[in-house]
């Protein structure tokens, strides 16, 4: 009984103290994601040392892009480098190491790659593979050619699917070793999903890609043991697949059992699920592979800003040239330069501007100067070159500027309940607008806008909509280089909609309703007793994670098979735990902080968080304890129900070895 109490008192606390904010978070996209500042910049994710050599590994956030240093005695190699390659030398130089190539695992599309700056830089080889066309000088990689680094070797294998050219490269401590300790993998394997085989326009079928991706799996990956780590080229928010999760690294054990396309074990299956669902590739990806199998060409990264544009009507002539408006939403609402597209550089960039602005297209900026600084620099990683024209500079002279008051979210929602409503138009992906919407509002992505926008009236006013107002505010833009002349974007979102605590709307067609039924968002944890997860463990190992947050000590002295032991720092503030194939269950001693912590991941993510019901206390009188009692004899061989003598329950709660915990001991429940 009083546990139970505590436990609603938990549940109770969480819903009044937790603001309906953070409900919102379970909609943030990978764009919202990287607004902060520091994701243009490469950050060290983490320095794995493995003994002989150790792994740097850098994320470009925009870009959702992995590279990597290989480090081994005081020589190093990089690995799929972006084109700004200062993060790689000044890593190198700090440590004291010499660069000795630059390894290419396939031919990139979604950004220019760093490797004619390196070899220049560094006088250093480029190895790549000898089946990718490449016309820059390279070293050719092949079917088990040996790269020396150090005191370690690294060895390719061909492991096409998503391109043609794809290799891996396997880091062994001795040749001879009968198994790798890592490998970097490209775009060829991802932490729960594979590459997509559709960008080869025309050269190669996307089935035919997708079957090579089968036999790379079946008679190359999956014959590694499940403890061999791989590193991809990619993380969550890539185009380069689909259900990526946000997590470093993975080993081909936990991407046996939990990589969403693995599940398939036919060809035919495994070929359609592969080609099921993928997001459209943006139109640049084709010219930025191009650019990489040529070789890029060298950039003067210190060049200084290029002679402004004359301020000029001709600036507004959609047909003539593209203006993006590099500031944020709100001062681009407060006035800009007629038929300017707003792509923020607080954010996804280079890739809306690829998506958006046709290749070789004139192409102008404006913001501030720092602001143009940063978006030619940011530019040249996806092959984009423009001019520039200060803000200011159009502003003293004098010349018209456009507006475009936001719609806070409550005002809107009283329109549509008044009947005043404008036209509302949902910005996102389909899936997106399906899944979560404001009310009876039609969806025309922004990727396909423009053409889209025919089915509208531009003499109607038009609100556009999207999960933080970065694409809405860019949809503004584009209908007005349409012809639109009243368009706004809802203030903050769907994210501030849900803070406002207003109704929103899934897909009642799925759910067999008619109509659009308002519902709200009340993401609660679930629990799952001690007999449930004990089936879950024996039956269907590898269908879910298990974190166990009680102190190390604790869970040295008892733990269940395949638990993970986690602080609650790191489970509350890792993105990583949000993600993955199937629930993620939590145990602690008696379930209470197990349920406060599920509740509020509950929060986050769409998920499912289960909280283990009265907690290892529970778990193990249940599936431990009571058998036992079961088992003790009495003289002559008849059972006994009283107790068997156990060793007294401890008080106990999370850290993170990387390997499965071991089976449970038969000790104490660590309660």
């Amino acid at each position: 009984m009083k546990q139970s109490a505590g436990l609603a008192l938990v549940v109770m606390l969480m819903l009044l103290v937790i603001p309906q904010a953070t409900a919102a978070e379970g909609i943030k996209d990978s764009e919202s994601a990287s607004h902060a500042a520091d994701s243009a910049s490469y950050a060290l994710v983490d320095t794995y040392d493995y003994g002989k050599f150790k792994v740097m590994q850098f994320n470009l956030a925009v870009l959702s892009h992995y590279s990597y240093l290989l480090c081994s005695g005081k020589e190093c190699l990089v690995v799929d480098p972006g084109r700004d390659v200062f993060a790689y030398l000044d890593h190198a130089a700090k440590e004291g190491l010499t660069i000795k190539g630059v390894l290419l695992t396939h031919s990139h599309a979604d950004f220019v790659a760093g490797h004619m700056e390196l070899a220049k830089t560094a006088a250093c080889p480029i190895y790549a593979s000898a089946t990718g066309n490449q016309e820059f000088p390279h070293e050719l990689l092949k079917e088990g050619t040996a790269v020396p680094l150090g005191s370690v070797v690294l060895k390719t294998i061909e492991t096409p699917g998503h391109t043609p050219d794809g290799m891996t490269a396997c880091v062994y401590n001795d040749p001879n070793d009968a198994a790798p300790v890592l490998l970097f993998t490209g775009d060829a394997l991802f932490v729960g999903s594979v590459g997509r085989p559709d960008l080869m326009e025309g050269t190669m079928s996307a089935a035919e890609l997708a079957s090579m991706g089968f036999d790379t799996w079946t008679n190359k990956f999956s014959k590694f043991p499940d403890a061999t780590v791989f590193f991809p080229a990619h993380g969550a928010g890539s185009l380069c697949g689909a259900h990526l999760s946000d997590k470093p690294f993975s080993t081909i054990g936990e991407e046996r059992t939990s990589n969403h396309y693995f599940q398939y074990k036919t060809r035919s299956d495994y070929i359609a699920a592969v080609l099921d669902g993928l997001p459209e590739a943006p139109q640049y990806f084709k010219y930025n592979a191009a650019m990489n199998r040529k070789g890029p060409d060298l950039v003067d990264w210190n060049a200084p800003l290029p002679p402004e544009k004359t301020p000029d009507t001709a600036l507004t002539d959609a047909g003539k040239i593209y203006v993006v408006d590099v500031r944020d939403a709100a001062a681009y609402a407060e006035g800009h330069i007629p038929n300017s597209v707003n792509i923020g550089i607080r954010g996804r960039f280079e890739t809306w501007t690829g998506i958006m602005v046709p290749w070789k297209f004139p192409l102008a900026v404006t913001g501030s100067q720092e602001e143009l600084k940063e978006a030619l620099y940011r530019l040249h990683r996806v092959g984009y070159k423009a001019d520039v024209i200060s803000f200011d500079a159009w502003k003293q002279a004098g010349l018209v500027l456009a507006k475009s008051t936001p719609v806070k979210p409550r005002d809107l929602y009283q329109q549509m309940q008044d009947g005043t409503a404008p036209v509302i138009v949902d910005v996102r992906l389909p899936n997106e607008w399906m899944g979560l919407r404001v009310g009876n509002v039609v969806n025309l992505p922004l990727n396909h806008l423009a053409e889209l926008s025919s089915k509208l009236d531009p003499k109607q006013p038009v609100v556009t909509v999207c999960n933080s107002a970065y694409r809405s505010s860019m949809g503004i833009g584009i209908l007005e280089r349409r012809g639109f002349q009243q368009v706004s974007s809802m203030d903050g979102g769907s994210e501030a909609w849900l803070n406002e605590g207003l109704p929103v709307f899934g897909n009642e067609k799925a759910q067999g309703t008619s109509g659009s039924v308002p519902k709200r968002i009340i993401p609660l944890p679930e629990r799952i007793s001690a007999a449930d997860l004990k089936r879950l463990i024996t039956d269907l190992p590898g269908t879910f994670d298990l974190v166990d947050i009680r102190p190390p000590e604790h869970y040295a002295d008892y733990n269940l098979s395949g638990s993970r032991n986690v602080t609650i720092a790191d489970l509350a503030g890792d993105p990583a735990f949000l993600t993955g194939a199937g629930p993620l269950v939590i145990v602690d001693r008696d379930g209470s902080l197990a349920m406060a912590v599920a509740g509020i991941l509950s929060q986050k993510t769409a998920r499912p968080i289960k909280a283990l019901y009265g907690g290892l206390e529970a778990y193990w009188a249940e599936t431990e304890l009571n058998p036992a009692v079961r088992e003790v004899p009495l003289q002559g061989g008849v059972s006994h129900s009283a107790p068997a003598v156990m060793p007294p329950p401890q008080p106990g709660l999370p850290v993170t070895p990387p390997s499965p915990a071991p089976a449970p001991k038969k000790k104490s429940a660590g309660c």
